[in-house]
Protein backbone atom coordinates (compact mmCIF):
# COMPACT_ATOMS: atom_id res chain seq x y z
CA UNK A 1 0.00 0.00 0.00
CA UNK A 2 1.29 3.46 -0.87
CA UNK A 3 0.12 7.01 -1.48
CA UNK A 4 -2.50 7.98 -4.03
CA UNK A 5 -3.60 11.40 -5.28
CA UNK A 6 -7.15 12.63 -5.46
CA UNK A 7 -6.80 12.89 -9.25
CA UNK A 8 -5.90 9.22 -9.44
CA UNK A 9 -8.86 8.36 -7.20
CA UNK A 10 -11.18 10.11 -9.65
CA UNK A 11 -9.70 8.04 -12.46
CA UNK A 12 -9.95 4.76 -10.57
CA UNK A 13 -13.55 5.38 -9.51
CA UNK A 14 -14.58 6.25 -13.08
CA UNK A 15 -12.80 3.19 -14.49
CA UNK A 16 -14.75 0.94 -12.13
CA UNK A 17 -17.88 2.34 -13.79
CA UNK A 18 -16.52 1.47 -17.22
CA UNK A 19 -15.97 5.13 -18.15
CA UNK A 20 -13.39 5.64 -20.89
CA UNK A 21 -14.75 8.72 -22.69
CA UNK A 22 -14.52 12.17 -21.10
CA UNK A 23 -16.01 15.32 -22.63
CA UNK A 24 -14.80 18.71 -21.49
CA UNK A 25 -12.58 21.72 -21.78
CA UNK A 26 -9.26 22.29 -20.02
CA UNK A 27 -8.95 24.94 -17.33
CA UNK A 28 -7.02 25.76 -14.15
CA UNK A 29 -9.03 23.79 -11.66
CA UNK A 30 -9.10 20.43 -13.48
CA UNK A 31 -5.54 20.39 -14.82
CA UNK A 32 -4.34 17.85 -12.21
CA UNK A 33 -6.95 15.26 -13.12
CA UNK A 34 -6.51 15.84 -16.86
CA UNK A 35 -2.78 15.28 -16.49
CA UNK A 36 -3.41 12.01 -14.66
CA UNK A 37 -5.93 10.87 -17.26
CA UNK A 38 -3.41 11.48 -20.03
CA UNK A 39 -1.31 8.59 -18.68
CA UNK A 40 -4.27 6.22 -18.58
CA UNK A 41 -6.68 4.76 -21.12
CA UNK A 42 -9.15 7.64 -21.19
CA UNK A 43 -10.22 9.28 -24.43
CA UNK A 44 -10.75 13.00 -23.88
CA UNK A 45 -12.87 14.89 -26.41
CA UNK A 46 -12.18 18.56 -25.80
CA UNK A 47 -14.79 20.98 -27.13
CA UNK A 48 -14.75 24.70 -27.84
CA UNK A 49 -17.44 25.49 -25.24
CA UNK A 50 -18.48 23.71 -22.05
CA UNK A 51 -22.16 23.67 -23.00
CA UNK A 52 -21.22 21.52 -25.98
CA UNK A 53 -19.22 19.19 -23.73
CA UNK A 54 -22.30 18.57 -21.59
CA UNK A 55 -24.43 18.03 -24.70
CA UNK A 56 -21.91 15.43 -25.87
CA UNK A 57 -21.91 13.68 -22.49
CA UNK A 58 -25.72 13.82 -22.48
CA UNK A 59 -25.97 12.21 -25.92
CA UNK A 60 -23.25 9.65 -25.19
CA UNK A 61 -25.09 8.49 -22.07
CA UNK A 62 -28.41 8.09 -23.89
CA UNK A 63 -26.82 6.30 -26.83
CA UNK A 64 -24.66 3.86 -24.88
CA UNK A 65 -26.57 3.43 -21.58
CA UNK A 66 -23.27 4.32 -19.87
CA UNK A 67 -22.47 7.35 -17.71
CA UNK A 68 -21.73 10.52 -19.65
CA UNK A 69 -18.87 12.31 -17.87
CA UNK A 70 -18.05 15.96 -18.53
CA UNK A 71 -15.35 18.07 -16.85
CA UNK A 72 -14.47 21.77 -16.67
CA UNK A 73 -12.99 24.50 -14.51
CA UNK A 74 -14.96 27.11 -12.53
CA UNK A 75 -15.97 29.65 -15.23
CA UNK A 76 -16.39 26.66 -17.53
CA UNK A 77 -18.91 25.27 -15.07
CA UNK A 78 -20.93 28.47 -15.46
CA UNK A 79 -20.93 27.84 -19.22
CA UNK A 80 -22.10 24.27 -18.58
CA UNK A 81 -25.33 25.19 -16.80
CA UNK A 82 -27.44 25.30 -20.01
CA UNK A 83 -26.18 21.84 -20.94
CA UNK A 84 -27.07 20.46 -17.51
CA UNK A 85 -30.52 21.99 -17.82
CA UNK A 86 -30.98 20.22 -21.13
CA UNK A 87 -29.68 16.93 -19.70
CA UNK A 88 -32.28 17.14 -16.94
CA UNK A 89 -35.01 17.41 -19.58
CA UNK A 90 -33.52 14.66 -21.73
CA UNK A 91 -33.24 12.42 -18.64
CA UNK A 92 -29.61 11.61 -19.27
CA UNK A 93 -27.29 10.10 -16.61
CA UNK A 94 -24.62 12.78 -16.91
CA UNK A 95 -21.89 13.13 -14.27
CA UNK A 96 -20.68 16.73 -14.18
CA UNK A 97 -17.30 17.23 -12.49
CA UNK A 98 -15.91 20.72 -11.94
CA UNK A 99 -12.78 21.82 -10.17
CA UNK A 100 -12.62 24.90 -8.00
CA UNK A 101 -10.20 26.86 -5.83
CA UNK A 102 -8.53 25.23 -2.82
CA UNK A 103 -11.03 23.94 -0.30
CA UNK A 104 -9.65 26.12 2.53
CA UNK A 105 -10.09 29.26 0.38
CA UNK A 106 -13.80 28.74 -0.33
CA UNK A 107 -15.89 31.45 1.28
CA UNK A 108 -12.91 33.80 1.44
CA UNK A 109 -13.02 35.03 -2.14
CA UNK A 110 -11.01 32.22 -3.67
CA UNK A 111 -9.90 32.27 -7.29
CA UNK A 112 -12.93 32.55 -9.61
CA UNK A 113 -15.13 31.47 -6.70
CA UNK A 114 -18.83 30.92 -7.31
CA UNK A 115 -21.31 28.74 -5.48
CA UNK A 116 -21.21 25.82 -7.89
CA UNK A 117 -23.21 23.46 -5.71
CA UNK A 118 -26.24 25.72 -5.37
CA UNK A 119 -26.01 26.88 -9.00
CA UNK A 120 -26.25 23.29 -10.23
CA UNK A 121 -28.83 22.08 -7.72
CA UNK A 122 -32.02 23.18 -9.56
CA UNK A 123 -30.74 21.74 -12.85
CA UNK A 124 -29.61 18.34 -11.55
CA UNK A 125 -30.85 15.42 -9.47
CA UNK A 126 -28.14 16.21 -6.95
CA UNK A 127 -25.21 18.59 -6.47
CA UNK A 128 -22.37 18.03 -4.00
CA UNK A 129 -19.05 19.49 -2.81
CA UNK A 130 -16.39 16.84 -2.17
CA UNK A 131 -14.68 18.02 1.02
CA UNK A 132 -12.26 15.15 1.67
CA UNK A 133 -10.06 13.33 -0.85
CA UNK A 134 -10.74 10.02 0.88
CA UNK A 135 -14.41 10.40 -0.01
CA UNK A 136 -13.94 10.97 -3.75
CA UNK A 137 -14.93 7.37 -4.67
CA UNK A 138 -17.90 7.58 -2.29
CA UNK A 139 -19.19 10.75 -3.95
CA UNK A 140 -18.72 9.32 -7.43
CA UNK A 141 -20.66 6.22 -6.38
CA UNK A 142 -23.41 8.42 -4.99
CA UNK A 143 -23.55 10.44 -8.20
CA UNK A 144 -23.76 7.31 -10.36
CA UNK A 145 -26.46 5.71 -8.24
CA UNK A 146 -28.57 8.87 -8.24
CA UNK A 147 -28.10 9.54 -11.97
CA UNK A 148 -29.43 6.09 -12.92
CA UNK A 149 -32.19 5.69 -10.33
CA UNK A 150 -35.87 6.23 -11.18
CA UNK A 151 -36.18 8.90 -13.84
CA UNK A 152 -32.59 9.48 -14.89
CA UNK A 153 -30.76 12.78 -14.90
CA UNK A 154 -27.51 14.68 -14.34
CA UNK A 155 -25.61 14.91 -11.05
CA UNK A 156 -22.90 17.47 -10.27
CA UNK A 157 -19.72 17.13 -8.20
CA UNK A 158 -17.36 19.98 -7.31
CA UNK A 159 -13.88 18.67 -6.45
CA UNK A 160 -11.43 21.38 -5.27
CA UNK A 161 -8.02 21.47 -6.95
CA UNK A 162 -6.09 20.84 -3.73
CA UNK A 163 -8.02 17.58 -3.23
CA UNK A 164 -6.98 16.52 -6.74
CA UNK A 165 -3.31 17.37 -6.10
CA UNK A 166 -3.01 16.07 -2.55
CA UNK A 167 -2.21 12.47 -1.67
CA UNK A 168 -3.49 10.07 0.98
CA UNK A 169 -2.73 6.52 2.08
CA UNK A 170 -4.39 3.98 -0.20
CA UNK A 171 -5.52 1.98 2.83
CA UNK A 172 -7.81 4.86 3.77
CA UNK A 173 -9.83 4.47 0.57
CA UNK A 174 -12.65 2.08 -0.36
CA UNK A 175 -12.93 1.29 -4.08
CA UNK A 176 -15.45 -1.17 -5.48
CA UNK A 177 -17.50 -1.64 -8.61
CA UNK A 178 -21.13 -0.77 -9.38
CA UNK A 179 -22.37 -4.31 -8.76
CA UNK A 180 -21.61 -3.70 -5.08
CA UNK A 181 -23.74 -0.57 -4.73
CA UNK A 182 -26.13 -0.29 -7.69
CA UNK A 183 -28.81 -2.96 -7.62
CA UNK A 184 -29.43 -4.63 -10.98
CA UNK A 185 -32.69 -6.31 -10.01
CA UNK A 186 -35.59 -5.24 -12.23
CA UNK A 187 -38.54 -3.50 -10.60
CA UNK A 188 -41.72 -5.46 -11.34
CA UNK A 189 -45.36 -4.41 -11.19
CA UNK A 190 -47.90 -6.06 -8.92
CA UNK A 191 -49.50 -9.06 -10.73
CA UNK A 192 -52.99 -7.77 -9.98
CA UNK A 193 -52.21 -4.47 -11.73
CA UNK A 194 -50.81 -6.36 -14.73
CA UNK A 195 -54.02 -8.36 -15.03
CA UNK A 196 -56.20 -5.25 -14.78
CA UNK A 197 -54.13 -3.45 -17.44
CA UNK A 198 -54.53 -6.34 -19.89
CA UNK A 199 -58.27 -6.48 -19.14
CA UNK A 200 -58.66 -2.81 -20.09
CA UNK A 201 -56.63 -3.28 -23.28
CA UNK A 202 -58.66 -6.34 -24.31
CA UNK A 203 -61.90 -4.38 -23.98
CA UNK A 204 -60.60 -1.38 -25.91
CA UNK A 205 -61.86 -0.49 -29.38
CA UNK A 206 -59.33 2.28 -29.96
CA UNK A 207 -56.26 1.55 -27.81
CA UNK A 208 -53.01 3.44 -28.25
CA UNK A 209 -49.56 2.80 -26.76
CA UNK A 210 -47.14 5.69 -26.35
CA UNK A 211 -43.55 4.76 -25.51
CA UNK A 212 -41.72 7.70 -23.99
CA UNK A 213 -38.28 8.51 -22.68
CA UNK A 214 -38.10 6.05 -19.78
CA UNK A 215 -39.16 3.17 -22.05
CA UNK A 216 -35.91 3.83 -23.91
CA UNK A 217 -33.60 3.07 -20.96
CA UNK A 218 -32.45 0.02 -22.90
CA UNK A 219 -30.33 -0.89 -25.92
CA UNK A 220 -33.00 -3.21 -27.33
CA UNK A 221 -36.66 -2.91 -28.28
CA UNK A 222 -37.28 -6.65 -28.08
CA UNK A 223 -39.60 -6.44 -25.06
CA UNK A 224 -41.78 -3.79 -26.69
CA UNK A 225 -41.85 -5.67 -29.98
CA UNK A 226 -42.91 -8.92 -28.28
CA UNK A 227 -45.72 -7.06 -26.55
CA UNK A 228 -47.20 -5.40 -29.63
CA UNK A 229 -46.85 -8.54 -31.74
CA UNK A 230 -48.69 -10.49 -29.04
CA UNK A 231 -51.48 -7.92 -28.60
CA UNK A 232 -51.55 -6.42 -32.12
CA UNK A 233 -51.91 -2.99 -30.55
CA UNK A 234 -50.64 0.24 -32.20
CA UNK A 235 -47.67 2.07 -30.74
CA UNK A 236 -46.05 5.47 -31.25
CA UNK A 237 -42.57 6.27 -29.99
CA UNK A 238 -40.77 9.42 -28.89
CA UNK A 239 -37.58 10.65 -27.24
CA UNK A 240 -35.29 7.76 -26.23
CA UNK A 241 -37.84 5.22 -27.46
CA UNK A 242 -37.57 6.29 -31.10
CA UNK A 243 -36.48 3.30 -33.15
CA UNK A 244 -36.94 0.73 -30.38
CA UNK A 245 -39.13 -0.86 -33.02
CA UNK A 246 -38.66 0.28 -36.60
CA UNK A 247 -41.22 2.71 -37.98
CA UNK A 248 -41.59 0.19 -40.80
CA UNK A 249 -43.25 -2.31 -38.44
CA UNK A 250 -46.99 -2.80 -39.22
CA UNK A 251 -48.04 -1.91 -35.65
CA UNK A 252 -45.78 1.14 -35.34
CA UNK A 253 -47.22 4.50 -36.36
CA UNK A 254 -44.18 6.71 -36.11
CA UNK A 255 -43.25 9.68 -33.98
CA UNK A 256 -45.58 10.74 -31.17
CA UNK A 257 -45.86 14.42 -31.97
CA UNK A 258 -49.44 15.57 -32.42
CA UNK A 259 -48.46 18.56 -34.52
CA UNK A 260 -46.27 16.55 -36.89
CA UNK A 261 -47.94 13.13 -37.11
CA UNK A 262 -51.62 12.82 -37.94
CA UNK A 263 -51.75 9.34 -36.42
CA UNK A 264 -50.45 10.77 -33.14
CA UNK A 265 -53.15 13.45 -33.18
CA UNK A 266 -55.75 10.68 -33.00
CA UNK A 267 -54.85 10.11 -29.35
CA UNK A 268 -57.86 12.30 -28.64
CA UNK A 269 -60.07 9.49 -29.99
CA UNK A 270 -58.39 6.66 -28.06
CA UNK A 271 -60.45 4.88 -25.41
CA UNK A 272 -57.45 3.31 -23.63
CA UNK A 273 -54.00 4.93 -23.60
CA UNK A 274 -51.03 2.94 -22.33
CA UNK A 275 -48.21 5.28 -21.30
CA UNK A 276 -44.88 3.46 -21.19
CA UNK A 277 -42.33 5.68 -19.46
CA UNK A 278 -44.25 8.64 -20.82
CA UNK A 279 -45.03 11.68 -18.67
CA UNK A 280 -48.43 13.36 -18.46
CA UNK A 281 -46.87 16.66 -19.51
CA UNK A 282 -47.77 19.56 -21.78
CA UNK A 283 -46.82 17.70 -24.97
CA UNK A 284 -49.88 15.48 -24.46
CA UNK A 285 -52.06 18.23 -23.04
CA UNK A 286 -51.44 16.91 -19.52
CA UNK A 287 -53.63 13.96 -20.57
CA UNK A 288 -56.69 16.14 -20.04
CA UNK A 289 -59.70 16.59 -22.36
CA UNK A 290 -59.90 17.35 -25.21
CA UNK A 291 -56.30 16.17 -25.80
CA UNK A 292 -57.19 12.76 -24.34
CA UNK A 293 -60.89 11.88 -24.21
CA UNK A 294 -62.81 12.44 -21.00
CA UNK A 295 -63.90 8.79 -20.91
CA UNK A 296 -60.53 7.35 -21.91
CA UNK A 297 -58.80 4.99 -19.50
CA UNK A 298 -55.15 5.74 -18.74
CA UNK A 299 -52.77 2.88 -17.96
CA UNK A 300 -49.38 4.18 -16.90
CA UNK A 301 -46.04 2.41 -16.37
CA UNK A 302 -43.14 4.45 -15.02
CA UNK A 303 -39.92 3.95 -13.05
CA UNK A 304 -40.88 6.93 -10.88
CA UNK A 305 -43.92 6.81 -8.59
CA UNK A 306 -44.04 10.63 -8.80
CA UNK A 307 -45.14 10.45 -12.45
CA UNK A 308 -48.11 8.11 -11.97
CA UNK A 309 -51.34 10.12 -12.25
CA UNK A 310 -49.42 13.38 -12.04
CA UNK A 311 -52.03 15.43 -13.93
CA UNK A 312 -54.87 12.98 -14.46
CA UNK A 313 -55.99 9.95 -12.48
CA UNK A 314 -55.16 6.57 -13.97
CA UNK A 315 -57.17 3.39 -14.27
CA UNK A 316 -54.02 1.37 -13.57
CA UNK A 317 -50.65 2.65 -12.40
CA UNK A 318 -47.55 0.49 -12.27
CA UNK A 319 -44.18 1.59 -10.89
CA UNK A 320 -41.31 -0.42 -12.32
CA UNK A 321 -38.66 -0.86 -14.94
CA UNK A 322 -40.56 -0.45 -18.22
CA UNK A 323 -38.84 -3.33 -20.01
CA UNK A 324 -39.49 -5.71 -17.12
CA UNK A 325 -43.14 -4.66 -16.81
CA UNK A 326 -43.55 -5.14 -20.56
CA UNK A 327 -42.38 -8.74 -20.14
CA UNK A 328 -45.03 -9.18 -17.42
CA UNK A 329 -47.72 -7.68 -19.65
CA UNK A 330 -46.71 -9.89 -22.59
CA UNK A 331 -46.87 -13.04 -20.47
CA UNK A 332 -50.36 -12.11 -19.27
CA UNK A 333 -51.51 -11.10 -22.76
CA UNK A 334 -50.33 -14.39 -24.26
CA UNK A 335 -53.15 -16.17 -22.42
CA UNK A 336 -55.69 -14.55 -24.75
CA UNK A 337 -56.42 -14.34 -28.46
CA UNK A 338 -55.91 -10.90 -30.01
CA UNK A 339 -57.11 -9.72 -33.41
CA UNK A 340 -56.38 -6.68 -35.54
CA UNK A 341 -58.82 -3.89 -34.73
CA UNK A 342 -60.55 -1.63 -37.33
CA UNK A 343 -58.83 1.18 -35.43
CA UNK A 344 -55.55 0.19 -37.10
CA UNK A 345 -57.03 1.05 -40.50
CA UNK A 346 -57.99 4.50 -39.23
CA UNK A 347 -54.44 5.11 -38.10
CA UNK A 348 -53.06 3.87 -41.42
CA UNK A 349 -55.41 6.21 -43.27
CA UNK A 350 -54.11 9.13 -41.21
CA UNK A 351 -50.54 8.19 -42.08
CA UNK A 352 -51.42 7.79 -45.76
CA UNK A 353 -53.04 11.24 -45.82
CA UNK A 354 -49.92 12.71 -44.29
CA UNK A 355 -47.74 11.06 -46.93
CA UNK A 356 -49.86 12.66 -49.66
CA UNK A 357 -49.55 16.04 -47.94
CA UNK A 358 -45.77 15.69 -47.74
CA UNK A 359 -45.46 14.57 -51.36
CA UNK A 360 -47.43 17.60 -52.55
CA UNK A 361 -45.05 19.97 -50.78
CA UNK A 362 -41.85 18.14 -51.77
CA UNK A 363 -41.91 19.41 -55.34
CA UNK A 364 -38.81 20.11 -57.39
CA UNK A 365 -38.64 23.89 -57.25
CA UNK A 366 -36.27 26.69 -56.32
CA UNK A 367 -36.06 27.80 -53.59
CA UNK A 368 -36.61 24.33 -52.17
CA UNK A 369 -39.29 23.47 -49.66
CA UNK A 370 -37.88 21.82 -46.53
CA UNK A 371 -39.78 18.64 -47.36
CA UNK A 372 -38.00 18.37 -50.72
CA UNK A 373 -34.69 18.44 -48.85
CA UNK A 374 -35.83 15.76 -46.38
CA UNK A 375 -37.36 13.62 -49.15
CA UNK A 376 -34.00 13.68 -50.93
CA UNK A 377 -32.19 12.71 -47.74
CA UNK A 378 -34.70 9.89 -47.14
CA UNK A 379 -34.00 8.43 -50.57
CA UNK A 380 -30.29 8.17 -49.66
CA UNK A 381 -30.56 6.71 -46.16
CA UNK A 382 -28.78 3.50 -45.15
CA UNK A 383 -30.05 1.15 -42.42
CA UNK A 384 -27.26 2.06 -39.99
CA UNK A 385 -27.47 5.83 -40.42
CA UNK A 386 -27.95 7.96 -37.32
CA UNK A 387 -30.19 11.03 -37.63
CA UNK A 388 -29.86 14.03 -35.33
CA UNK A 389 -32.39 16.87 -35.47
CA UNK A 390 -32.22 20.34 -33.98
CA UNK A 391 -35.29 22.47 -33.31
CA UNK A 392 -37.07 24.89 -35.64
CA UNK A 393 -39.37 24.55 -38.62
CA UNK A 394 -36.82 23.08 -41.04
CA UNK A 395 -36.19 20.22 -38.63
CA UNK A 396 -39.87 19.81 -37.74
CA UNK A 397 -40.60 19.02 -41.37
CA UNK A 398 -37.82 16.43 -41.26
CA UNK A 399 -39.10 14.81 -38.09
CA UNK A 400 -42.50 14.42 -39.76
CA UNK A 401 -40.96 12.47 -42.65
CA UNK A 402 -37.69 10.74 -41.78
CA UNK A 403 -38.08 7.34 -40.09
CA UNK A 404 -36.51 5.83 -36.98
CA UNK A 405 -35.36 2.34 -37.98
CA UNK A 406 -33.06 1.24 -35.15
CA UNK A 407 -32.70 1.98 -31.43
CA UNK A 408 -30.55 4.92 -30.41
CA UNK A 409 -30.18 6.32 -33.95
CA UNK A 410 -32.84 9.06 -34.10
CA UNK A 411 -32.38 12.09 -31.85
CA UNK A 412 -33.98 15.49 -31.50
CA UNK A 413 -34.09 18.35 -29.01
CA UNK A 414 -35.37 17.61 -25.50
CA UNK A 415 -38.66 18.86 -24.08
CA UNK A 416 -36.70 21.98 -23.07
CA UNK A 417 -36.47 22.83 -26.78
CA UNK A 418 -32.88 24.03 -26.43
CA UNK A 419 -31.55 24.98 -29.84
CA UNK A 420 -27.99 24.20 -30.91
CA UNK A 421 -27.69 20.78 -29.27
CA UNK A 422 -27.68 18.88 -32.58
CA UNK A 423 -24.01 19.38 -33.45
CA UNK A 424 -22.58 18.15 -30.11
CA UNK A 425 -25.14 15.32 -30.15
CA UNK A 426 -24.04 14.32 -33.63
CA UNK A 427 -20.39 14.35 -32.57
CA UNK A 428 -21.15 12.09 -29.61
CA UNK A 429 -23.08 9.77 -31.93
CA UNK A 430 -20.04 9.58 -34.21
CA UNK A 431 -17.86 8.67 -31.22
CA UNK A 432 -20.36 5.90 -30.41
CA UNK A 433 -20.85 4.81 -34.05
CA UNK A 434 -17.50 5.39 -35.78
CA UNK A 435 -18.41 3.12 -38.71
CA UNK A 436 -21.87 4.58 -39.37
CA UNK A 437 -22.94 7.76 -41.11
CA UNK A 438 -24.22 10.46 -38.76
CA UNK A 439 -26.51 12.97 -40.44
CA UNK A 440 -27.32 16.20 -38.65
CA UNK A 441 -30.29 18.43 -39.54
CA UNK A 442 -30.24 22.03 -38.33
CA UNK A 443 -31.56 25.48 -39.10
CA UNK A 444 -29.54 28.61 -39.65
CA UNK A 445 -30.60 30.02 -36.28
CA UNK A 446 -29.75 26.89 -34.31
CA UNK A 447 -26.37 26.52 -36.02
CA UNK A 448 -25.14 29.75 -34.44
CA UNK A 449 -25.13 28.34 -30.90
CA UNK A 450 -22.47 25.66 -31.31
CA UNK A 451 -21.22 26.07 -34.87
CA UNK A 452 -17.60 26.38 -33.69
CA UNK A 453 -17.79 22.73 -32.62
CA UNK A 454 -16.99 21.91 -36.25
CA UNK A 455 -13.47 22.65 -35.06
CA UNK A 456 -13.95 19.85 -32.51
CA UNK A 457 -15.20 17.60 -35.31
CA UNK A 458 -12.15 18.34 -37.47
CA UNK A 459 -9.62 17.91 -34.65
CA UNK A 460 -11.11 14.60 -33.52
CA UNK A 461 -11.92 13.39 -37.06
CA UNK A 462 -15.62 13.03 -36.36
CA UNK A 463 -16.84 13.05 -39.94
CA UNK A 464 -20.50 13.91 -39.62
CA UNK A 465 -22.56 15.38 -42.45
CA UNK A 466 -24.76 18.36 -41.57
CA UNK A 467 -27.61 19.75 -43.68
CA UNK A 468 -28.50 23.32 -42.73
CA UNK A 469 -31.87 24.62 -43.91
CA UNK A 470 -31.26 28.33 -44.47
CA UNK A 471 -34.41 30.45 -44.60
CA UNK A 472 -32.62 33.55 -43.28
CA UNK A 473 -34.81 33.62 -40.19
CA UNK A 474 -35.58 32.26 -36.78
CA UNK A 475 -38.12 30.31 -38.76
CA UNK A 476 -40.68 28.90 -36.34
CA UNK A 477 -40.77 32.04 -34.19
CA UNK A 478 -41.15 34.24 -37.24
CA UNK A 479 -44.07 32.12 -38.45
CA UNK A 480 -45.74 32.21 -35.03
CA UNK A 481 -45.31 35.98 -34.89
CA UNK A 482 -46.96 36.35 -38.28
CA UNK A 483 -49.80 34.06 -37.24
CA UNK A 484 -50.48 35.78 -33.92
CA UNK A 485 -49.42 39.40 -34.43
CA UNK A 486 -49.21 39.86 -38.18
CA UNK A 487 -45.57 40.95 -38.21
CA UNK A 488 -42.09 39.61 -37.41
CA UNK A 489 -40.01 41.19 -34.64
CA UNK A 490 -36.30 40.42 -34.19
CA UNK A 491 -36.57 37.16 -36.14
CA UNK A 492 -34.91 38.01 -39.48
CA UNK A 493 -31.41 36.73 -40.26
CA UNK A 494 -29.05 37.05 -43.22
CA UNK A 495 -28.49 34.32 -45.78
CA UNK A 496 -25.06 33.81 -44.27
CA UNK A 497 -22.50 31.55 -45.95
CA UNK A 498 -22.18 29.13 -43.05
CA UNK A 499 -20.43 26.58 -45.25
CA UNK A 500 -17.48 28.98 -45.48
CA UNK A 501 -17.19 28.90 -41.68
CA UNK A 502 -16.90 25.11 -41.85
CA UNK A 503 -14.40 25.33 -44.70
CA UNK A 504 -12.32 27.77 -42.67
CA UNK A 505 -12.26 25.30 -39.78
CA UNK A 506 -10.95 22.54 -42.06
CA UNK A 507 -14.23 20.82 -42.96
CA UNK A 508 -16.07 20.36 -46.24
CA UNK A 509 -18.80 22.84 -47.21
CA UNK A 510 -21.10 23.71 -50.09
CA UNK A 511 -23.83 26.28 -50.66
CA UNK A 512 -26.82 24.70 -52.44
CA UNK A 513 -29.54 26.85 -54.01
CA UNK A 514 -31.09 24.69 -56.75
CA UNK A 515 -33.13 21.55 -56.20
CA UNK A 516 -31.32 19.61 -58.90
CA UNK A 517 -27.98 20.28 -57.19
CA UNK A 518 -28.95 18.85 -53.81
CA UNK A 519 -28.46 15.10 -54.32
CA UNK A 520 -25.03 15.45 -56.01
CA UNK A 521 -23.95 17.79 -53.21
CA UNK A 522 -25.04 15.24 -50.61
CA UNK A 523 -23.06 12.54 -52.38
CA UNK A 524 -19.95 14.76 -52.39
CA UNK A 525 -20.39 15.55 -48.69
CA UNK A 526 -20.66 11.86 -47.77
CA UNK A 527 -17.60 11.07 -49.89
CA UNK A 528 -15.49 13.97 -48.62
CA UNK A 529 -13.91 12.12 -45.71
CA UNK A 530 -14.21 15.27 -43.58
CA UNK A 531 -16.82 16.84 -41.32
CA UNK A 532 -19.19 18.42 -43.83
CA UNK A 533 -21.93 21.02 -43.98
CA UNK A 534 -24.34 21.75 -46.81
CA UNK A 535 -25.85 25.23 -46.50
CA UNK A 536 -29.17 24.78 -48.32
CA UNK A 537 -31.35 27.75 -49.22
CA UNK A 538 -34.98 26.89 -48.43
CA UNK A 539 -38.36 28.57 -48.53
CA UNK A 540 -39.84 30.33 -45.53
CA UNK A 541 -42.58 27.74 -44.94
CA UNK A 542 -44.69 27.20 -41.85
CA UNK A 543 -44.58 23.72 -40.32
CA UNK A 544 -47.56 21.89 -38.79
CA UNK A 545 -45.80 22.30 -35.43
CA UNK A 546 -45.88 26.10 -35.79
CA UNK A 547 -49.50 25.99 -36.97
CA UNK A 548 -50.41 23.97 -33.89
CA UNK A 549 -48.61 26.46 -31.63
CA UNK A 550 -50.55 29.34 -33.19
CA UNK A 551 -53.80 27.45 -32.68
CA UNK A 552 -53.03 26.75 -29.00
CA UNK A 553 -52.17 30.37 -28.23
CA UNK A 554 -55.28 31.69 -29.99
CA UNK A 555 -57.44 29.20 -28.11
CA UNK A 556 -55.82 30.10 -24.79
CA UNK A 557 -56.26 33.82 -25.47
CA UNK A 558 -59.91 33.34 -26.40
CA UNK A 559 -60.52 31.29 -23.26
Amino acid sequence: MGRITGADLICRALKLEGVTNIFGLAGDHILPVLDTMADQDFHITDTRHEQAAVHMADAWARITEQPGVCMYTTPGFANAIPGLTNALHSESPVISIAGCADLHDLGRGGQQEIDQVHMAAPMTKGSFLVDDARRIPEFIRRAMRLAFSGRRGPVHLTIPIDLQEGSIDEEQVELYGPDKYRAKESMLAHPESVGRAIAFLRQAKKPLIIAGSAAGYTLSGDALQRFIETTRLPVLTEEQSRGLISDDHPYVFGFFERGLNRAAAKVREADVVLLLGRKQDFTIGFCRPPHVGVDAKIVQVDPSALEIGRNRGVAVGMVGDVTSVLDQLTKEAASFTWKDLPWLDELREARAAQSIWAENLARTETPMHALFVHKTIKSMLCPDDCLVFDGGDFCHFGRSLLPALKPKRWFYVSSLGMLGSSLPTALAAKVAYPDSRVIMLTGDGAFGFNGMEFDTAVRHRLNIVAILGNDSAWGIDRQIQLGLYGRPVATDLLQTRYEQVVQGLGGYGEFVERAEDLEPALQRAFASGRPALLNVAVQRAISPRAEAAIGRRKAATAK
